[in-house]
């Protein structure tokens, strides 16, 4: 009798829910039972709420069980587990679950699907297919496929992907370099854990054909130390990779060489900063550069270097393997492509949701997310990390697309959304966002640290009532000057957090409506 499948995921969010005890509670209880199962540790799904989500393999599919916990399993094998039986934990085939049947997994395809470190299955699933078609191409062909298909970075700065490809590829240069950025600090984000953990060989095979579109023999993919998990599957996938010739020096017998080397960082917000980036994996201490010279041009050790997050590598692999045109029918205006948007704070349903540019944020926090786990009313909603503006509800039917949301003053960043009911304090949260930027600061530009540092004050005098008007202008003068003159994004978008706040929700500091204050 051949043994049935069952997959329990391996992903970091399963793991502090139970999984690994819960897979081994199935080995067990299968083995008294004399029951033929083959364990597959899978990535995870992203539907948090239901973790450990186990899935058995049947005649008519994957069937889905969740939250199962190791008390759990005895009753579940009595209901016909192995058989995808109905059960109180059941949730029917795992493709027509509405969560996940409603996306549009593009980069995603293959998340929860596969077991991550399985080259084999990595294979079946339309993996290597980019970099075969990339070998076929020259550099500057493989450069214009980017370009074409619109692929914008997707670790905040949102800049044209091809644009900086083909600033590296005419760079004059014995040695370039493709540096992974994937210090993923943004509060409420985990694509780029949920890559590292369920899809390694996916990044490999990015990083890979953006050597080969640029000339860059070597990678650096930079993680921060919070993800143990994501650098031992990257470290181990890089192995095997390397030992089956997908890696190396003679990538997959063209004669064309590329290497990638992991280097974990050392937990400090500022390096996701690109430069400060560099600083660190050069063995400095993280501070950032002033730019001219760009990285496209003089960046790690004084080289050209290419630098994209890790959703925007793991994007490139489909893009070649399918073509621009594909990749670009998705998405609106400037925005082409997919967006894994990451739903965390007050919400029901926490979890991944990978769609087109233009969703809404209505639909991803109430239709997806299920509205607040409190069930009380939304009150705001932060997209773009701890530096991104709170939207208020009048702009929740507002198209996410990097456009539209730069008219309103805010980002999209790296999708990150955090949902807050009515219960929060938004001047607070004010002050946490310039406690945070004092707290994470380099040091370097005066804007950024002392910004930051008078900016807390002046919120607390806000809440004392110590000369209110005169506070909350001197709080508009201080966020006006770190924003056009900080160095970089840490002191140029903390104000994004506190004007918005400031704008859409003025009674939390103590002042009337806009419309009844004062000129």
């Amino acid at each position: 009798m051949s043994a049935t499948r069952i997959y329990v995921p391996r992903d970091s969010a399963a793991l502090a829910a139970g999984a690994d005890e819960t897979a081994a509670a199935i080995a067990a209880e299968c083995a008294r039972r004399a029951l033929a199962v083959e364990i597959v540790r899978n990535g995870s799904r992203g539907l948090f709420w239901l973790e450990p989500l186990i899935e058995v393999e049947t005649t008519r599919g994957r069937v889905a069980y969740g939250p199962v916990q190791a008390e759990d399993v005895p009753g579940l094998l009595a209901a016909g587990l192995l058989d995808g039986a109905t059960h109180g934990l059941g949730h029917g085939p795992i493709d027509a679950i509405p969560y996940l049947a409603r996306q549009e997994r593009l980069t995603f395809a293959r998340m929860g699907v596969t077991d991550p470190l399985s080259l084999a299955d990595y294979a079946a699933h339309e993996g290597w297919a980019g970099l075969a078609q990339a070998l076929r191409m020259d550099g500057a062909a493989i450069v214009q496929r980017v370009v074409d298909a619109g692929l914008r970075g997707r670790g905040g700065a949102a800049f044209p992907a091809g644009i900086k490809w083909r600033t590296v590829q005419q760079a004059p240069a014995a040695q370039k370099y493709i540096v992974c950025n994937a210090d993923e600090g943004d509060s409420g984000t985990y694509s780029d854990r949920m890559t590292m953990e369920g899809d390694p060989y996916m990044l490999i095979e990015g990083m890979a054909i953006a050597g080969l579109a640029v000339g860059a023999t070597r990678g650096y993919l930079y993680i921060r130390s919070e993800y143990p998990h994501a650098v031992a599957v990257m470290r181990e996938a890089i192995a095997r990779a390397t030992a089956d010739g997908y890696l190396g020096r003679d990538v997959c017998g063209s004669g064309r060489a590329f290497e990638i080397e992991v280097r974990k960082a050392a937990g400090a917000y500022v390096c996701g900063e690109e430069t400060a980036m560099l600083e660190s994996i050069e063995g400095r201490r993280g501070v950032v550069r002033a730019k001219p010279p760009l990285p496209a041009i003089e960046g790690l050790f004084g080289r050209p270097t290419v630098i994209n997050n890790v959703i925007s590598l793991a994007s490139v692999p489909l893009i070649l393997a399918r073509g621009a045109a594909f990749y670009r029918d998705y998405g609106m205006g400037r925005s082409r492509g997919t967006l894994p948007f990451q739903l965390a704070g007050n919400v029901k349903y926490a979890g991944l949701i990978e769609k087109a540019f233009g969703v809404t944020l209505r639909e991803l926090v109430f239709d997806f997310g299920g509205g607040t786990r409190s069930g009380r009313p939304v009150k705001a909603i932060q997209v773009g990390g701890p530096l991104g503006a709170y939207v208020p509800e009048s702009q929740w039917e507002l198209p996410l697309d990097y456009e539209a949301y730069a008219a309103i003053g805010a980002v999209v960043g790296h999708g990150g959304i955090v949902v807050h009911d009515d219960t929060a304090d938004m001047s607070k949260l004010a002050r946490y966002a310039m406690a945070f930027c004092a707290h994470e600061s380099c040091g370097k530009c005066t804007p950024c640290r002392i910004g930051s540092t008078r900016g807390v004050e002046v919120i607390d005098r806000m809440s004392a009532n110590h000369n209110r008007p005169q506070q909350v202008r001197l709080l508009r003068d201080l966020c006006d000057t770190m924003l056009h003159g900080s160095l970089c994004a840490m002191g140029g978008m903390t104000p994004y957090p506190v004007l918005s706040a400031l704008n859409h929700y003025p009674a939390d500091f103590g002042l009337a409506p806009p419309d009844q204050q004062a000129a």
